[in-house]
């Protein structure tokens, strides 16, 4: 029996769910003095493993930066926000470009190994996804659709550490170009879309006290 048939091993109170979610806070000053311990950490790069996307397709990659001497140059890059360099982990979220047929055969390809399958009786599924993604107008627009996957994976792998208990914050201000070109990353094929700092808060982080501010659950949620 599959992991995926079991039920699960544990499971969270709704309450408990809802107090983890209140505490998690876009964390402006982590202690530096705090790292994220080993088997913490391979629960959320799991996480980011585990996450949806369209087809499963997955055209991403995370790039976590442990190297001080990148992430002193990122920072420049990241309008001198100091998560950068002071969080315990920074994850670098990035697009696989114009993702194409050949994206979609090595899918095609890990499905069959995975599940123990031939790849001949995944065609039918295969011309599925050519068809809608690349012989079809999406092609146009195949980086932003990827870009909204990523940021699937980056509300996964927020939430996932919230539940565990560890800070972050998702990092938009940062130049996508400079970051690209300090990791290599054109050069593989991918480009920067956003970051994400993860560590511990420090005592000094005004804003994890805040109340949290948001709209009347009435006017965010229709029932119809």
């Amino acid at each position: 029996m599959t992991i995926a048939a079991t039920l699960p091993a544990t499971k969270l109170t709704p309450d408990a769910l809802v107090h983890q979610l209140e505490w998690r806070s876009a964390t402006k000053q982590f202690d530096p003095a705090r790292k994220i311990d080993a088997q913490t950490w391979k629960s959320l790069a799991e996480a980011l493993v585990l996450t949806p996307s369209s087809y499963g397709l997955q055209p991403y990659k995370f790039i976590v930066v442990n190297d001080p001497a990148l992430r002193a140059k990122l920072r420049p890059a990241s309008w001198g926000q100091a998560q950068i360099e002071e969080a315990s982990h920074l994850v670098v979220f990035a697009i696989k470009k114009s993702m194409g047929e050949a994206h979609i055969a090595r899918y095609v390809d890990r499905i069959a190994e995975v599940r123990g399958v031939s790849t001949e009786s995944l065609e039918g599924y295969k011309g599925m996804m050519v068809g809608s993604l690349v012989n079809s107008p999406k092609a146009a627009r195949i980086d932003e659709w990827s870009a909204r996957q990523t940021y699937i994976a980056l509300g996964n792998f927020m939430t996932a550490a919230a539940m565990l208990g560890v800070d972050t914050c998702p990092l938009e201000g940062i130049d996508p170009a400079q970051y690209d070109a300090i990791l290599g990353l054109e050069a593989e094929g991918y480009a920067t879309v956003c970051a994400c700092a993860a560590g511990y808060r420090s005592s000094e982080d005004k804003y994890a006290t805040l109340t949290k501010v948001r709209f009347p659950e009435s006017e965010l949620i229709q029932v119809r």
